[in-house]
């Protein structure tokens, strides 16, 4: 599976649709590659394993999720975000998205 094969794209501005967070992907992985205890423990709406699955820099903070892409949409209003890993994955924002740098994708 290819990124263009994801709803969702690296550097892409999305927010979560359960908890409301807007975040920018900055990996993708096509199917879930995070450990059992954590899918029981964390995953609580059982989103499907064998669909993409996104990691998304969070909005003004600093950690990191890991979401399903059924959990997902496309921010309508696709603003830059504030997290201090911005510079360690993107070297632009065009308005809408994260540009990578040659050092990524």
């Amino acid at each position: 599976m290819s990124e263009s094969d994801t709803r969702f794209h690296i550097g892409q501005i999305v927010r979560h649709q359960l908890f409301g967070y807007r975040g920018a992907v900055f990996n993708v992985d096509p199917v879930f590659q995070g450990t059992e205890d954590w899918y029981e423990s964390v995953a609580r709406s059982r989103p499907p394993k064998d669909a993409p699955w996104y990691h998304v820099m969070v909005h003004d903070a600093s950690h990191t999720t890991y979401v399903a892409e059924r959990n997902l949409v496309a921010d309508p209003e696709p603003g830059q975000i504030a997290h201090p890993l911005l510079g360690e994955f993107f070297t632009l924002f065009d308005g809408t998205r994260y540009i990578a740098g040659d050092h990524t994708h």
